[in-house]
């Protein structure tokens, strides 16, 4: 091997490691990656950058925005009113819940569509008195089964099948090519869900995090020289306020509990509130009041209150303020945003809210700039559970959007058209229709997706060209000694592992022209191993961290690391062993 084929080794090693030990972004770890392997000319400025015009990362961004345009029409709206009904046990809720989230992720990504469901199932579990984390996880996980049903329902699957076009020169993988895999994987999985999911999971009553008068404290400052100071809390206002109540004051190191109407408030106060979300609007634009952050710093954000918004977020492993009290993270600077509350698990971080140390799965209830929602798209510190006082959907449209999907499902299924032009052809068609606004579709295109896809395919690229994939594939083959079966588990436990370690598009981009020079080099059927790569990338079910729609449904759900273990590595396990049969079974390996 050439020194070309050990840097592109080193660079592979490198960064696994980067990418599974620290919280630096996979699309910065993979433009650094590629900016080395072009300045070193490995790759020419052409090969390097190819990843961008793939067909495939295309795709992805364009069924981003059909993705938008089914949910700013309210298209997914009208699909949960009409499939989940009233049931009375876990049993019948997770049966009318499958059908309608694997269908949507089957066809959309998995993503928005658990984005969008967390609210409405949230609400729905409240409506028929069953605890949201007897479904949260499984909504998540539906989620992911449902993603291998078609070729379109992960980014995954749509990325795999561009690189093979561009390793192999092959025409690729039809829409449904996958769903002979996918299907009984996802019929077992569902099952597997139904019978055992209600007795493993918790029973935690509503965890909301921010949901009732019981879970959410919200605490706000006195404004030092404000109009407040020296008014009774009866002259302030802050008696009898709608939804909202006065709980207690913190004034130093004393606090008064049971607050007289007559207690004078001084600069510098805070006040803690017990209510809804829904007041919340109303207590902060009460003029002298400051968010207790706010006021501790003796900062504020530069915008009119009346244009902040309210977002429920959970933290994500990529932000930097993990680890960090609230007070010394610079939250504010750093991203435009004010914290409210903390929820951990569910339930309300007790304490002093600027001493909070922010942990992974945390929810946050923020008051940010309008930019905030837009920008954390691109950087990925914090994944948006539920923006408040956006637009409403456009209703009228929702079955429009419904025959938009329709429509180009059935033009790549029935092979008119490409599935890159059927993609552009309805993200074209959620616009112009009205579906979706221009804002909203840019505001949906997931950039740091599209650019890891984009970056991890030059050094997929360089794998290839230096000869360390057919170097690797050589030893793989000599540890499966030959055996067709056993390179096929081996293909198979290597993305498993690697996806929980780095993310599912990455894991599957790097392993791809491994396996290919490995099926050339022993005369097998490459297209058994490409399925087992699409169906390990997107098997994560164990951890909150190891897929995106885990770690969203944790906060919400009121989970523990712990109940990702005990219901997660036996649907690994169960997952693997089902794909693995089925591949055995059903395609020949040589």
């Amino acid at each position: 091997m050439d020194w070309q084929g050990i840097l592109s080794l080193a660079l592979t090693l490198g960064a696994l490691l980067v990418l599974a030990t620290t919280r630096i972004g996979p699309h910065l770890v993979m433009m650094v990656v590629l900016s080395i392997l072009s300045v070193t000319g490995i790759l020419t400025a052409t090969e390097a950058l190819s990843g961008f015009s793939n067909s495939g990362v295309i795709t992805v961004a364009a069924m981003f925005v059909v993705a938008a345009g089914l949910h700013s029409s309210g298209g997914i709206d009208l699909l949960v009113n009409r499939f989940l009904g009233r049931p009375k046990t876990v049993r019948s809720a997770l049966t009318r819940m499958f059908a309608p989230v694997a269908l949507l992720s089957g066809f959309l990504n998995n993503t928005p569509v658990v984005a969008t469901m967390i609210p409405a199932i949230h609400a729905w579990s409240r409506q028929i008195n069953i605890a949201p984390s007897k479904l949260m996880i499984p909504l998540s996980y539906t989620a992911i089964l449902g993603g291998t049903l078609t070729l379109i329902g992960t980014s995954t699957n749509l990325v795999v099948n561009g690189q093979y076009q561009v390793l192999t020169g092959e025409p690729g993988f039809s829409l449904f090519s996958i769903t002979a895999v996918g299907f009984p994987v996802a019929v077992i999985g569902l099952f597997f869900i139904w019978l055992f999911f209600p007795r493993w999971l918790p029973n935690r009553g509503d965890q909301q995090a921010f949901g009732n008068l019981r879970e959410f404290t919200l605490e706000v400052s006195v404004a030092k020289d404000g109009p407040l100071v020296g008014k009774t809390v009866a002259s302030a206002g802050l008696r009898h306020l709608r939804r909202v109540y006065l709980v207690e004051i913190v004034r130093g190191s004393t606090v008064v509990t049971a607050v007289p109407s007559e207690e004078k408030l001084q600069g510098g106060d805070r006040l803690v509130f017990a209510g809804d979300t829904e007041a919340i609007s109303d207590l902060l634009r009460i003029n002298g009041l400051v968010p207790s952050t706010e006021n501790e710093e003796g900062l504020s954000l530069d915008t009119d209150r009346a244009e902040r918004r309210l977002v429920e977020v959970v933290v994500s492993p990529h932000c930097d303020a993990v680890g960090h009290a609230i007070r010394d993270s610079g939250f504010r600077s750093r991203y435009g945003a004010v914290v409210l509350a903390v929820a951990r698990h569910g339930e309300r971080v007790q304490g002093n809210l600027g001493t909070i140390e922010l942990a992974v799965g945390d929810t946050l209830l923020l008051e940010a700039r309008p930019a905030f929602v837009s920008r954390q798209r691109y950087n990925k510190d914090f994944l948006l559970v539920n923006e408040r006082n956006t637009e409403p959907p456009r209703h009228e449209r929702a079955y429009l959007s419904w025959a938009i999907l329709g429509g180009i499902v059935a033009l790549a299924g029935l092979g008119l058209t490409s599935m890159l032009n059927a993609a552009l052809l309805g993200s074209l068609l959620m616009i112009l229709s009205g579906c979706c606004s221009v804002n909203q579709a840019e505001k949906n295109i997931d950039m740091m997706v599209i650019v890891t896809i984009a970056a991890a395919f030059a050094l997929g690229m360089a794998l290839e060209k230096t000869g360390v994939a057919a170097f690797l594939a050589d030893n793989m083959i000599q540890l499966g000694s030959g055996k067709p079966w056993l390179l096929l588990i081996l293909c198979y436990l290597l993305v498993s592992i690697l996806t929980e370690l780095i993310t599912n598009n990455a894991s599957a981009v790097l392993v791809l022209p491994i396996v290919l020079e490995m099926t050339e080099q022993a005369g097998l059927n490459n297209e058994p191993f490409i399925f087992a790569i699409i169906m390990a990338a997107s098997a994560s079910f164990a951890t909150p961290l190891g897929y995106q729609t885990n770690l969203m449904v944790y906060g919400p759900g009121g989970y523990r690391f712990s109940d990702f273990l005990r219901v997660g590595v036996p649907m690994n396990l169960l997952i693997g062993a089902v794909t693995l049969t089925v591949l055995l079974i059903g395609w020949p390996l040589s």
